[in-house]
């Protein structure tokens, strides 16, 4: 097999050769079906770009079920250290167990490798079926913080003796009254993190000609943590950009031309906010938890979560992995069923992360005329009517057949 390159990373730029190598983890249940259909679109993508100029060389690296089968561990270091090299990668999903063994596999990757920015675009593509009346109106990119929150793991379980002694000492020391059978968890909302989640959203904003950021916060209840986050992002954007970025009380909501407007809301009320008037909103910056939920929520007001990409990435350092954003579906691994629209999605984000725009155009284009076809997978015919159903890698075969009709549209 013939080898790639290295991506590198200087100035706060990526290098991006033209035959680079890039880290793929195949992920675990349906991950090998998907990822063998957003392997094959895009290749096809660059192939129909660049003929042979470009070419991504892809290199198997394991994390999940079958490094644990093969290797004894869920998460080989030669898997980080992979990462680490060629910086760019892209994975399934991973099995986390609910309620016992291990950590989830997805929160470590992101942790070992500081992603702290889980970067979540939910746009609507004309035809998939939704639950809601105008599913056009959404178009926003999610922000979420990656690394702190209550996702950082500190946790004690109820009953042993390490909860005991910290319940006794929050009773001696803070005053605090705790049930004597409380689990306890840790919450921690740092500055520094927090900064450079929300400059990323801003300068993305900035970079993309967005028309707003929103700090998505429960700061109402918890004042030093999701309310420094709020706080926080108003403190950077003046110190920042004091030229470029304008809040609400300084222009009531409309925005002088040339400046983006910073706003904040909390996070129950912008659930309730971008289903009743979803356009008022755009890019997004919030807390690890919230995130969470709101990038699935405003995912199902799309058309669900199967097709909505998703992005790790340090921005300071290049760092960046790629990912579906769903489960394994373990029922249907091996079927060549499902949707393989999220992680082929990933896959067009990492090509324009990496410089490849016209690729990953041509992959969006083609994904809206497949569907406008009505020629999709059973997630989504069962819905539509009068939709042909096809396998996950027949989705894949005619999405690569409309890159090739749609392309001198594109290039």
């Amino acid at each position: 097999m013939s080898e790639g390159d290295v991506i590198l990373f200087g100035n706060g730029k990526l290098t991006v050769p033209n035959r680079p190598t890039i880290p793929f983890i195949e992920g675990d249940g349906i991950g090998p079906d998907i990822w063998k259909a957003t392997k094959t679109v895009l290749d096809r993508a660059v192939e129909v770009v660049w003929g042979g100029n470009r070419k991504i060389i892809w290199k198997e690296v394991l994390a999940g079920e079958k490094a644990h089968r093969i290797t004894g561990t869920w998460l080989p270091e030669e898997t980080i250290e992979a990462l680490h090299i060629h910086r760019v990668g892209i994975k399934g999903p991973l099995t986390t167990p609910v309620g016992g063994g291990i950590r989830s596999l997805n929160v470590a990757l992101r942790q070992r490798l500081d992603l702290y920015a889980c970067v979540r675009p939910v746009r609507y593509f004309n035809g998939v079926p939704t639950p809601t009346r105008q599913p056009d109106k959404v178009n926003m990119v999610v922000f979420r913080e990656n690394t702190e929150d209550v996702y950082a793991g500190f946790e004690l379980k109820e009953g042993t003796q390490e909860a005991r002694s910290l319940i006794a000492h929050l009773k001696e020391t803070y005053g605090w009254h705790l049930p004597p059978d409380t689990g306890i968890g840790i919450k921690p909302i740092s500055r520094a993190r927090s900064r450079r989640l929300i400059q990323a959203a801003i300068d993305y904003a900035l970079d993309n000609g967005r028309r707003s950021v929103t700090l998505v916060h429960k700061g109402n209840i918890q004042k030093f943590t999701e309310g420094a986050f709020r706080q926080w992002g108003y403190d950077l954007a003046k110190e920042l950009y004091p030229d470029r970025i304008i809040t609400w009380d300084e222009c009531n909501g409309h925005p002088p031309i040339g400046r983006i407007l910073i706003k904040d809301t909390i996070a129950d009320i912008f659930f309730q906010q971008a289903l009743t008037r979803p356009n008022e909103f755009d890019v997004i910056a919030t807390t690890n938890l919230n995130g969470d939920y709101i990038s699935d929520a405003l995912a199902a007001q799309v058309g669900g979560v199967g097709m909505a990409p998703g992005a790790n990435i340090n921005y300071q350092n290049g760092y960046a992995l790629f990912e579906a954003t769903h489960g394994t579906a373990p029922k249907y691994a091996g079927l060549d069923k499902v949707n393989p629209c999220s992680l082929i999605l990933s896959g067009a984000m990492m090509l324009q992360y990496i410089g490849w725009g016209e690729a990953s155009a041509l992959i969006e284009k083609a994904i809206e005329k497949t569907i406008a076809q009505k020629t999709v997978t059973y997630d989504l015919a069962r819905l539509m009517g009068d939709a042909k159903e096809v396998s996950c890698s027949g989705f894949a075969a005619c999405v690569c057949e409309n890159m090739g009709e749609i392309s001198n549209l594109v290039l």
